[in-house]
């Protein structure tokens, strides 16, 4: 169900030549919540319990909640617009990315004149113009920048990423909030789309399943051994994070890379070239540069609206109460036919971010720490590519600066067991992961193998 049928907007009006004009003067009519109001103003058979309806919850509505959307791409551009016809008035957006030309078959909120400019800015400026009255604040930069203060002021977030680490970061985030100050627990709806298919859920933060909790649901990212990477490449993608994990940080020091800078990607593929021409592979191109440095998803429009819907609706069952809210899992996919599922998926108690035991690795007495590592990044319930390892004596292994990755090196070719005693902890930290995360060693294997 689109917004636009949600609010009785006339298909006449939203598909005439005229149709910016018409429809603004239609939605400052006082029929534009017409719809919405046969919900809100009296109960109904699936009516949650909460729910008071009348003007009280209307004027929640449209008055006093603050909505976060993060991601204003093909799935935020659907979010924005459905929640401004929905009636919510006081909604904020967060983007760090500018406009490209081959977005605009799918983010209906941009023209070809705004190709360049902040995603977070055009999306807002639209849905202020098409809908009187409501207010859209952006925000062009990263969720990252912000503090946690800044979460604070918002009732309900909205996610609508295409990027697994912003989403990890955002659930650790809440989580953490409504961990120290209960009065501080802000749900979290989350959308996410993979061509046909797609995904909404409701996150409760300390009460269900987080978005961690889930993380082994996922394809897990390919991860290559950074001995390899580093000594013997043999495939054009260990070339390509030799220069993304090696190199740059070597060369650039402190400076950040933005797999979005185009320039940025230019220079990764020049090194990853020169040194793929050094071991004689073939393969290195500039499309392979970005597409292992950065994670593209494609994104089809049909799924972006079915999910932004699913997203809309329930943020206002949770800010009315007019209906119960999922629980707290739908999946969708579109691939022959429109087939959706919906159940609870249960907290982990092993959850680094949510979950309250500790986590255990078990390991080979003979492996060496390389193995070692490697089979951290085979753990579907991490989901790490570059991990960091520290004990009590400091650096195990760390991937970079380059002067710490040169001292501990050496440690990969060291049996585990000589490094760390038996249950003896280590923490792991990866880019990938929103939290630090305590293992403890098991060691599985009792003698040593035939030689």
């Amino acid at each position: 169900m689109t917004a636009a049928v949600l609010n009785g907007v006339p298909n006449g009006i939203a598909s005439s030549s005229s149709s910016s004009s018409k429809l603004a003067s239609y939605l400052s009519d006082e029929t534009r919540f017409a719809s919405i109001d046969k919900i809100l103003d009296r109960k109904g058979p699936w009516t949650d319990e909460r729910f008071e309806g009348g003007q009280g919850t209307k004027d929640f509505l449209r008055t006093q909640s603050k909505i976060l959307v993060i991601g204003a791409g093909g799935l935020g551009c659907e979010i924005l617009q459905n929640l401004a016809l929905t009636g919510f008035n006081d909604i904020h957006v967060i983007d760090m990315d500018t406009i490209d030309i081959s977005n605009l078959n799918r983010q209906f909120l941009f023209r070809e004149v705004d190709v360049g400019k902040s995603k977070a800015l055009v999306a807002a400026e639209f849905v202020m113009n098409r809908v009187p009255g409501v207010k859209v604040t952006p925000y062009h930069g990263k969720i990252q920048d912000h503090p946690i203060s800044f979460y604070e002021q918002f009732n309900i977030v909205v996610a609508g990423l295409d990027s697994i680490s912003a989403r990890r970061w955002i659930n650790a985030t809440l989580v953490q909030m409504a961990q120290e100050d209960e009065e501080q627990l802000k749900p979290l709806i989350d959308g996410g789309t993979e061509g046909f298919k797609g995904q909404a859920r409701v996150i409760l933060p300390t009460v269900t399943s987080c978005y961690e909790c889930s993380i082994d649901m996922l394809t897990p990212p390919t991860a290559f051994p950074i001995c390899t990477i580093a000594n013997t490449p043999r495939l054009p993608e260990h070339c390509i994070e030799w220069a993304s994990v090696l190199e740059w940080p070597k060369v650039h020091k402190d400076k950040k890379l933005d797999t979005d800078d185009p320039d940025h990607i230019e220079w990764l593929y020049q090194q990853a070239s020169a040194r793929a021409a050094q071991f004689k592979i073939e393969g290195v191109t500039w499309a392979l540069t970005q597409g292992v440095v950065k994670n593209i998803i494609p994104a089809i429009a049909s799924t972006n609206a079915i999910i932004a819907a699913s997203c809309c609706n329930e943020a206002l069952k949770i800010a009315t109460a007019c209906a119960p809210y999922l629980n707290n899992y739908m999946m969708y996919v579109g691939n022959d036919s429109v087939y959706t599922y919906t159940f609870e998926h249960e907290k982990r108690p092993e959850c680094p971010v949510c979950g309250g035991e500790s986590l255990t690795a078990e390991a080979g007495r003979y492996w060496t720490l390389e193995r070692f590592i490697e089979s951290l990044t085979n753990r579907q319930d991490l989901q790490i590519s570059k991990p960091s390892l520290s004990y009590s004596k400091g650096a195990l292994f760390w991937p970079s600066p380059p002067d710490v990755f040169e001292a501990t090196k050496p440690n990969l070719d060291k049996l585990l067991s000589d490094l760390l005693d038996e249950e003896e902890g280590i923490v792991v930290t990866d880019p990938a992961l929103p939290v630090s995360v305590n293992l403890s060693i098991k060691y599985v294997d009792a003698e040593e193998p035939a030689q």
